[in-house]
């Protein structure tokens, strides 16, 4: 792999790390820490998808290195920790987004592609934190960023794999930040729950659906949750971050009316996910082998013509204060308006 770069006059030279970061969610969470002049390790599987996020982190104006490395191997996950530190300097924030998954009902998922899954999705997150927390620890200072989803939450159907593992993501979160907070520790840790994106994972992922995967609308740019986990990134002590009105519906839903959405899901989450076009026999599969190993899929997948590129929860959620400033305001005009009237009479 290419050797890092030296970062540009002026930039802030953060050192980040982001896992699964050749594609979707990762790279645009990637080159948005690059556009900051960060020093930015992307880890991933695939050799080509690799080297052009390394590429997209330098174009933005960042430095990449970037490191060939299966998240569910923590001895291999603890070297580029080491390889990092070394190269880059201290790792001030850490984000796991890698996984892997399958794409069918629980009865036609064999036993060793849920392993695999839990081993990529949920050890992975396990792994990279383990070795983020063997550096950041003895400074006392770093950021770690789980990034989630709706379905940390809410299990829906076609995705036990996957939503299994994203919850078990959630409880160790929840675990460690207690820990966290008990040791009065100056490392934090912050969990970013994403809505259904357009990413290449539908491209790629191990399918047995008779039709295409595809996520659940509304579909949002991955460019939105890189730039939720961005925000998270710079203000960890949140507990969670969510990214989309979908989520926070979903959320919500599955909170109050949990029995109502089981239901919903049932009726609406197959033909949800699947697109109207059938899978082709030539697709790749990634859960075994890194599906850009020779090709670049890219952020984005094949829904481009209806993800939106913009969130207006993401924007209220990162501006409440304002939000609360502006809606008392509203409040006192409103009260000096009404004294008005009444003086008048």
């Amino acid at each position: 792999m290419s050797r890092a770069q030296s970062s540009p006059a002026g930039a802030d030279g953060q050192v980040v790390v982001v896992t699964g970061a050749s594609g979707g969610v990762g790279r645009a969470t990637a080159r948005a820490f690059g556009a900051r002049g960060a020093r930015v390790a992307l880890v991933a599987r695939g050799e080509e998808g690799l080297t052009r996020a390394a590429d997209d982190v330098r174009d933005a104006g960042g430095t990449a290195l970037p490191l060939d490395i299966d998240v569910s191997d923590h001895t291999a996950v603890d070297a580029a920790a080491e390889r990092i530190e070394r190269e880059l300097g201290p790792i001030a924030v850490w984000v796991n987004v890698a996984f892997s998954t399958v794409f069918a009902p629980v009865n036609e998922v064999r036993a060793e592609e849920f392993r695999r899954a839990t081993e990529v999705t949920y050890l992975g997150f396990v792994h990279g934190t383990l070795a983020a927390l063997r550096h950041m620890e003895p400074r006392d200072a770093g950021t770690i960023v789980q990034v989630g989803s709706a379905l940390a939450y809410r299990g829906i159907p076609l995705q036990a794999a996957y939503c299994a593992a994203k919850h078990a993501i959630q409880g160790f979160h929840e675990s460690l930040r207690c820990e966290l907070l008990h040791a009065k520790s100056g490392v934090s840790v912050t969990m970013v729950q994403l809505p259904g994106l357009n990413t290449p994972q539908f491209t790629w992922v191990k399918s047995r659906l008779p039709h295409n995967p595809r996520p659940v609308a509304p579909v949002y740019q991955p460019e939105v949750a890189g730039r939720g986990v961005l925000y998270a990134a710079d203000h960890p002590r949140r507990r969670e971050y969510w990214v989309g009105g979908s989520t926070v519906g979903t959320l919500l839903g599955d909170k109050f009316a949990p029995g109502l959405l089981d239901r919903y899901l049932a009726r609406t989450a197959f033909k949800g996910q699947q697109a109207d076009h059938d899978r082709a026999p030539s697709q790749p599969d990634n859960l075994w082998k890194p599906a850009d190993q020779q090709h670049d899929y890219g952020a984005h997948g094949e829904f481009d013509d209806e993800a939106t590129k913009r969130s207006y929860q993401l924007w209220a959620s990162h501006h409440h204060g304002l939000l609360a400033a502006l809606g008392t305001a509203a409040a006192a005009a409103a009260g000096a308006a009404a004294v008005a009237r009444t003086v008048r009479r």
